[in-house]
């Protein structure tokens, strides 16, 4: 992977404004307010993590820009347009392996090609391509259940590139990988967006990954999430853990994380000491 330096221009375009953006879910006891208040600018082609505790409201967040989680308070653009319902502009990949296991490995890649109505000689190019990508050729006729975990996400991956979103919307898509497979899919992902200049929004509860993956990294609070600090991450690819910059940020990083925790646990011992 070569070196880029991670400073997104100023002048780009930007593919997504977030402005007052807020979420409120039915409760037992009333309206829970998930998100409040969010102001955000992501620019084209930025990769941006979106880091938080659990229950903070990330992937409520994601949602909401995907079109999914509606309706929403204030106002959210996608390419200049508002949001107010999903979009193919915008490539949704979850943390689940969103894959159909009554087909094949190419047939999960090649279908929204066919949904789409593209000549069947773009679309097995394109599978082809995508599969030669992400090493899956040897894998092609196999099904999801003969695959390992790593590999039916990189189906599922390589299932949503295949239709060049401009936006990827990823949530935590790597969660549940084992350590040397999850490093090697950022590796992969990190390849990927410097040769298409997508723009990459990327939930995730790891400092390390927010680190060695994004330009900037949103740190969110605890319910209701709203956005604590934004984090640019001005560092060369590919980022090496061991290095004194890279520990300075994750210290950083983990610092407003845990004050977000401590806050969290701090209300959740207050409210068990009220009157039942």
């Amino acid at each position: 992977m070569s070196a880029l330096v991670t400073n997104t221009a100023p002048g780009a375009p930007l593919d997504v404004v977030l402005r007052g953006v807020g979420k409120r879910f039915p409760g037992r006891d009333g309206e829970v307010l998930a998100l409040t208040g969010i102001d955000l600018d992501v620019r084209h082609g930025e990769f941006l993590c979106i880091l938080g505790p659990s229950g903070c409201g990330k992937s409520t967040l994601l949602n909401a820009i995907a079109g999914f989680a509606l309706p929403y308070d204030g106002a959210i653009t996608a390419n200049g347009v508002p949001v107010v319902r999903p979009g193919p502009d915008r490539a949704m990949v979850f943390q689940e392996y969103a894959i159909f296991p009554w087909m094949t490995v190419a047939q999960n890649v090649a279908f929204g090609l066919k949904i789409k109505g593209l000549p069947r000689t773009e679309i097995e190019a394109r599978v082809d391509a995508l599969l030669r990508k992400f090493q899956l050729q040897d894998f092609r006729d196999r099904f999801p259940k003969h695959l390992s975990g790593g590999m039916r996400q990189r189906v599922a991956i390589a299932r949503v590139l295949a239709l060049d979103s401009p936006m990827l919307l990823m949530d935590e898509p790597f969660g549940a990988l084992d350590a040397l497979t999850r490093r090697n899919l950022q590796d992969e992902l990190l390849r990927i967006w410097m040769e298409c200049g997508k723009t990459v929004l990327f939930v995730t509860h790891s400092i390390e990954e927010s680190i060695v993956l994004a330009n900037r990294v949103v740190v969110m609070t605890y319910r209701p999430g709203t956005i604590k600090r934004v984090v640019p991450v001005e560092m060369p690819y590919p980022r090496d853990p061991a290095s004194p910059r890279f520990a300075e940020l994750a210290r950083e990083l983990s610092g407003l994380v845990m004050e977000e925790q401590m806050r969290h646990e701090q209300a959740e011992r207050a409210a068990g000491d009220g009157p039942d």
